[in-house]
């Protein structure tokens, strides 16, 4: 009951504290906000004007999308901060395919983001509303001063308008004005958050039918990654260590036929057998590790890409900086993705050296990126290294970001969520 009363106290005390809060940055838009507005619309005709003239219009089109994106992004963080909608950042469509192609793909999707636009449309609207109270501060002043009229001595009075009237008058009409912009200034405050959530905050079914489309895309993702998964250990199984135990197998049937005629020889095969089993037993320990890293939940991420590191057969650069441990899913998936890069820049990339840089950020999501300075042109295909990647990556709630251009380097950017 205390902590309930104490809620609706603070509850209280913030909503003047936040009504003055969005008085102020109706003010502060009111000349930003045109300015902001001025500029897209500048860029936009220049970039749509200078389009004949051997294309340059499209670097103006293509830099209009990035401003209208970063307009956006700090509409949104300054919605949210005003009022605590606890509205997630303003985020760029995650690139689509790779090259050229895909970026122009990614930006012709971004180009037409509703939720950007949303926050474009609540600027506008703010914008407006700020050089309303922008005016109605003129008038409130101007309210005031008349107030104290009768003081100059003055019969008659210039109001607002151009209107005169009686000084006899004029402290009622300073009063009366004082009211009705206050009146008007705090309205259009009330107003400008009541529309900012309406705008800018998702519906409720629109919330749910993302968290539907997202949880649809993880268990998609988790389907494939335990696919590729699944196909990845049959062939390791199938090419490394069932031939070997099959040569083990019949080195020791021909020691058995050898042990009575030729002792020497059967020692000799025994002992090819033994080399061999523990050539297998090796092969699949690698396997296991390769499936889960047991030393990941014994002693953390860092110790287990130390040892990664340590049995990587090109050098590796390693920077974890993490300030206590995350899940046990985003751990996996996160010590995954880099082994599995660490192997593909092994085998394909002519890599003479790695980086790998780990950091658990401050929003909560454990961050990873793998740089090789290979040949590059590493691209995602079904079934391939870096698609296990993307989908394990995935089903973990991540994202998955790659850049390798033909001549290199190689990057790749994964990034989960903690608590996933």
């Amino acid at each position: 009951m205390t902590t309930q009363l104490a809620s609706a106290s603070t509850a209280r005390t913030s909503r003047p504290l936040r009504v003055a809060g969005a008085i102020a940055h109706l003010a502060a838009l009111g000349f930003l906000g045109a300015f902001a507005f001025t500029a897209l619309f500048g860029l936009l005709g220049f970039g749509l004007g200078t389009l004949p003239l051997l294309g340059f219009g499209l670097v103006l089109l293509v830099a209009f999308v990035y401003v209208l994106f970063a307009v956006a992004w700090l509409e949104t963080a300054r919605v949210d901060g005003l009022y605590g909608f606890g509205l997630p950042a303003l985020a760029w469509r995650p690139r689509v395919g790779p090259g050229f192609g895909g970026w122009l793909r990614t930006l012709l999707r971004q180009a037409v983001d509703p939720r950007m636009w949303r926050a474009i449309a609540n600027l506008a609207i703010a914008t407006v509303f700020g050089v309303i109270v922008m005016g109605l501060f003129r008038l409130l002043i101007w309210s005031i001063a008349i107030c104290f009229a009768p003081l100059s001595g003055a019969d008659t009075v210039r109001g607002a308008f151009g209107l005169e009237f009686a000084a006899a008058w004029a402290p009622l009409a300073g009063i009366l004005g004082v009211i009705v912009t206050a009146a008007g200034i705090v309205g259009l405050a009330l107003l400008h958050g009541v529309l900012s959530r309406a705008i800018v905050v998702p519906s409720q079914e629109e919330q749910l039918a993302a968290q539907a489309r997202t949880s649809d895309a993880q268990r998609a993702g988790a389907v494939r990654a335990s696919e590729v998964e699944r196909t990845r250990i049959e062939r390791d199984l199938h090419d490394g260590v069932q031939p070997r135990l099959v040569s083990v197998g019949m080195t020791l049937g021909l020691a058995q036929q050898k042990i009575d005629s030729d002792p020497d020889a059967a020692r000799s095969l025994i002992e090819e057998a033994h080399t061999s089993t523990k050539a297998a037993i090796t092969e699949l320990r690698q396997l296991a590790r390769g499936i889960h890293a047991s030393v990941l939940d014994d002693r953390g991420l860092d110790a287990a890409l130390s040892a990664l590191a340590g049995r990587s057969h090109i050098p590796v650069h390693l920077d974890v900086r993490m300030d206590g441990r995350c899940s046990r899913e985003a751990e996996a998936a996160v010590y995954f993705a880099i082994a599995e890069s660490l192997t593909n820049a092994a085998k394909h990339s002519r890599a003479a050296e790695c980086r790998v840089i780990v950091r658990r950020r401050d929003d909560g999501m454990l961050w990873a990126r793998v740089e090789d300075n290979g040949i590059g042109g590493a691209r995602v295909l079904p079934g391939g290294g870096l698609d296990g990647i993307s989908n394990r990556i995935l089903s973990a709630g991540g994202t998955v970001r790659l850049d390798s251009p033909n001549g290199g380097p190689t990057a790749l950017e994964v990034s989960v969520p903690c608590a996933s």
